[in-house]
């Protein structure tokens, strides 16, 4: 194996990593997405990056580089984002342009098959999440269980229909 300056490992019938970014070596339009997303919520909550730094363990200039898209935002990072900015993990995704989802590093290296079974499974949909948490946030659970049994009777009546 040949290891590259950008830290890219080439070996024989492997394609070279990108690690997320564009052919140009510009950072993932998504990478920056997210990062004017962290950016929107922090100045929103009046935060400097030195207070999200330090909520997170981390030097301003981390934040900044995050913000810029110029450091890609991991899955644990962006848990603990969503904690300290107190917005779903969903948040740093809202509102992406079609032209942004187009340029994620699958659709880039040619893998834009979507697997068939997270298609068809309705617990992997974002709207029945949605709808678990709002029934949950019921707090009376005489009420709950009114919405259950409405629920079940809509769809009781769809399928019928």
């Amino acid at each position: 194996m040949i290891s590259t300056a950008n830290n890219d490992v080439k070996s024989p019938g492997r394609r070279v990593s990108s690690r997320g970014r564009t052919p140009s070596g510009k950072p993932n339009p998504i990478d920056v997405h997210v990062g004017a997303r962290v950016r929107l919520r922090r100045t929103l909550l009046g935060m400097s990056q030195e207070k999200l730094g330090e909520a997170l363990g981390l030097t301003f200039q981390q934040v900044q580089k995050y913000e810029r898209g110029a450091n890609r935002v991991g899955a644990s990072r962006l848990f603990d984002l969503s904690r300290v900015l107190d917005v779903p993990v969903s948040f740093f995704f809202d509102d992406m342009s079609e032209e942004v989802e187009a340029l994620s590093p699958r659709l880039i290296s040619g893998l834009a098959e979507e697997p068939a079974s997270f298609e068809t499974d309705p617990m992997t949909k974002r709207e029945t999440l949605e709808l678990v948490r709002a029934y949950y946030r019921i707090t009376d659970p005489h009420v709950r269980k009114r919405v259950l049994d409405l629920a079940k009777a809509l769809g009781a009546v769809t399928d019928i229909g």
